[in-house]
């Protein structure tokens, strides 16, 4: 299933841009620093406002620091934010759903009680009452809270596919003769779920930043350390949209839009691979066919109508 899942072209797709932001992040602080000889805090009194250039890529802000600088040390930021909350929750998910639908009885009854609980706990309201009590937030902090709250979604469907493996026959050969759960769980039961959790923490990857965004956007988290929600909330906070300094909003909800998109293309094909009929190479020969039938259909008729009938 792992082959099928990389060859599909919407997952390549998706996988490509999530790709891209990654080595960006990891590539774009030395970069910045050390090739263009540039931080956060430079700021160029020449060129306060400034349009895109050759020497400002994606323009200045009205203080005069360089957009493309930010985004930079933006992205690595937002995608540690990502990684970690996607990380944190991911652990928690296997562990809550793999015990409770390998487990089962009162351990499954008790642990998706605790799922549903934190499912309807209404994560960002909860997020903006702790950043009241911590202004500063540091980004780990931030991810350590995404990932408590974003966690249940993946715990529910690693949870389904448990009690589906718990049934099959080989798991009860197993048990019959005399393997620990703990075993069956981590060598037998363990390899099948790799096939929903990758898409499960791509999107958690997304919903980290997504959540870390909305959050800067308010002004939650630490104003040293930028990311795209923050570099949002400063340029709104300037009035660069009625200013008519698209540079420097439009990049950063560019790059949250092709990383939802990202996503969203990799649970297409996770779809397209779990749902034959969604195969875009089937609904493709379904058309053909179909196409073919309608031109069949008509000669057929015609050539079934009696010798001199009225038309």
């Amino acid at each position: 299933m792992l082959r099928r899942f990389l060859a599909n072209p919407k997952v390549g797709i998706g996988l490509t841009i999530i790709g891209l932001f990654t080595l960006v992040a990891l590539l774009g602080k030395p970069f910045a620093s050390e090739i263009m000889g540039r931080t956060p805090q430079s700021i160029f009194p020449e060129a306060m406002g400034a349009s895109p250039s050759w020497t400002h890529p994606l323009g200045t802000t009205a203080s005069g620091q360089d957009v493309f600088t930010w985004m930079l040390y933006g992205t690595y930021n937002s995608m540690f934010v990502g990684f970690a909350s996607a990380i944190i929750a991911s652990a928690i998910g296997i562990a809550m759903g793999t015990a409770a639908g390998f487990l089962g009885g009162a351990v499954d009854r008790l642990l998706n009680g605790v799922i549903l609980i934190f499912q309807n706990l209404p994560s960002f309201p909860v997020l903006i009452i702790a950043a009241t009590f911590w202004r500063e937030m540091p980004l780990l902090v931030v991810s350590i809270l995404i990932g408590l709250f974003e966690w249940t979604g993946g715990a529910r469907r690693i949870r389904a596919q448990a009690l589906s493996l718990r049934g099959r026959d080989f798991t009860t050969a197993l048990r019959t003769i005399g393997e620990s759960k703990a075993r069956i769980v981590f060598v037998e039961v363990m390899p099948h779920l790799f096939g929903i959790l990758s898409p499960i923490f791509l999107t958690l990857i997304a919903a980290g930043v997504g959540m870390q965004a909305s959050m800067a956007m308010l002004g939650i988290g630490n104003a040293a350390e930028p990311s795209w929600g923050l570099i949002i909330n400063y340029a709104f906070g300037m009035n660069a949209l009625f200013r008519g300094m698209w540079w420097w909003f439009v990049p950063p909800g560019l790059c949250l839009a092709l990383l939802g998109f990202a996503t969203t293309m990799v649970n297409f094909g996770l779809d397209e691979i779990t749902n034959p009929t969604l195969s875009t190479r089937r609904m493709t020969l379904m058309r053909k066919f179909l196409k073919r039938n309608r031109r069949i259909t008509p000669r057929a008729n015609a050539s079934t109508t009696p010798t001199g009938a009225v038309s």
